[in-house]
């Protein structure tokens, strides 16, 4: 697949910005038997932050604290659940995005949004794909984020690096998706949802 990104051909694999996608989770199928098919899904939405630099576009990601009650010390992308005063998906990964890491608005530029992720804890996740400004210095909030790095997303586009592993989940074998080692980050496991959420945007633009 193409590794020349740019943020022209990264709008064109995502939903417009006025136009937030509707569908329940492009991925419920494959969590048959851990939903209930008619259960309402909690909404919440993230921040796929890339940082173009002289090497390639890099993806923000964080480390979760240890210390949280849900997913603690995992890697993730800023966001979280919406809040009622929210307008939707992109004000709410914004949100958070200032609140986790320090991003301000005016250093993102939202280009539009992935296909909605079902979560096995109950959520519809809609990711915000944005070109965050270089010069972005992240302030990450203690209480949620241990740590703040880059990944390059020539490597997190590349088929070979990614691969299903089966792990158990309440008595039984479910496959997720995980990362080869980073070699900038050997110690940072990126998989589960945020495997998933990458993998979306590589299926998108793969249809470009």
């Amino acid at each position: 697949m193409r590794q020349d990104f740019d943020a022209a051909a990264l709008a064109r694999a995502l939903y417009p910005l006025d136009g937030p996608p509707a569908l329940r989770g492009w991925n419920v199928d494959e969590l048959d038997g851990l939903l209930a098919p008619d259960a309402p899904l909690r909404e919440a939405a993230v921040l796929v932050g890339l940082v173009p630099r002289a090497d390639g576009l890099q993806a923000l990601l964080t480390r979760r604290t240890d210390t949280l009650r849900h997913h603690a010390g995992q890697v993730s992308f800023p966001g979280g659940r919406l809040e009622p005063d929210d307008g939707g998906p992109l004000q709410a990964a914004l949100r958070e995005a200032c609140e986790e890491i320090g991003l301000p608005a005016s250093q993102a530029r939202p280009l539009g949004y992935l296909d909605p992720l079902a979560t096995i804890t109950g959520y519809r996740v809609t990711p915000v794909v944005a070109m965050l400004d270089p010069q972005f210095a992240p302030v990450p909030d203690p209480g949620e984020v241990a740590e703040v790095f880059e990944a390059p997303l020539d490597f997190l586009m590349a088929p070979q690096h990614l691969r299903r592993v089966d792990i158990e989940f309440r008595g039984r074998m479910r496959p997720v998706l995980e990362y080869a080692t980073l070699a900038t980050a050997p110690t940072h496991r990126i998989w589960g949802a945020t495997a998933s959420i990458l993998l979306n945007l590589r299926d998108r633009l793969e249809r470009l």
